[in-house]
């Protein structure tokens, strides 16, 4: 019994293992997209912003050409010429930032559309499997409290020693019961003492196998089949 309730403790840790990668991947993926979102709109006001300057600029350099075809003396088209060459060089700096800016974000774009895409997939696999999964998870669930149900009843009829030896086996080793057919313990693989393999023969009782410590029973072996 509590060999069939572990396997179906391992199994229902199987499942909820598989649901658990499922929406701890979608919500990686969740938070991903939302980041890069955030950034896309963070880069689009910055390219929005640099392309307002670009034409307060470009108004500024035609004002600039004015004032210098304006100018009357030597100092006056002096400093307008200046003032050109700045607003010219800003110009420059602000179409080479939204070039960058415009990089940056047919990346962002790129990287959204293969999240949305990795995200969608992730969202239908679970879609896919959720009902089946949890429908498995709650019959292992009932399965396990079924099989457990009985134990109470069973521990009440084992010696209270033999039962603690059982447990303290069970909690070291995993399992606390090993079958002999041929002498040899089926748990650890280790030959046992010959007297004893004959004791174990000859009586219907329980010992310990003196390699691995689990109570050990023997069983006949299987009959072998006729071949026709």
């Amino acid at each position: 019994m509590d060999a069939d309730v572990k396997a179906l403790e391992e199994q229902l840790a199987e499942g909820r293992g598989v649901l658990s990668a499922l929406t701890e991947g979608l919500k990686k993926l969740g938070d991903r997209l939302a980041a890069e979102r955030t950034q896309l709109a963070a880069s689009d006001k910055q390219r929005g912003e640099a392309q307002i300057d670009l034409r307060t600029m470009l108004t500024q350099i035609e004002h600039s050409r004015e004032k210098l075809n304006r100018s009357r003396t030597e100092r006056e088209s002096q400093a307008a010429q200046r003032e050109l060459e700045e607003l010219r060089k800003l110009v420059r700096d602000r179409e080479d930032e939204l070039t960058r800016v415009e990089t940056e974000n047919a990346g962002i774009r790129a990287s959204i559309e293969t999240v949305e895409g990795e995200h969608k997939r992730v969202q239908e696999e679970l879609n896919a499997k959720k009902d089946d999964l949890e429908s498995k998870v709650a019959q292992l669930e009932a399965d396990k409290n079924q099989k457990g149900g009985g134990r109470d009843a069973i521990v009440k009829r084992l010696p209270p020693v033999l039962y603690r030896r059982y447990e303290q086996l069970r909690t070291k080793r995993g399992t606390a019961i090993a079958q002999t057919t041929d002498g040899t313990c089926k748990a650890c693989n280790m030959a046992l003492p010959p007297q004893l393999f004959h004791k174990l023969r000859r009586e219907p009782l329980i010992d310990q196998c003196p390699s691995c410590y689990r109570i050990i029973y023997f069983t006949p072996p299987e009959p072998a089949q006729k071949v026709e």
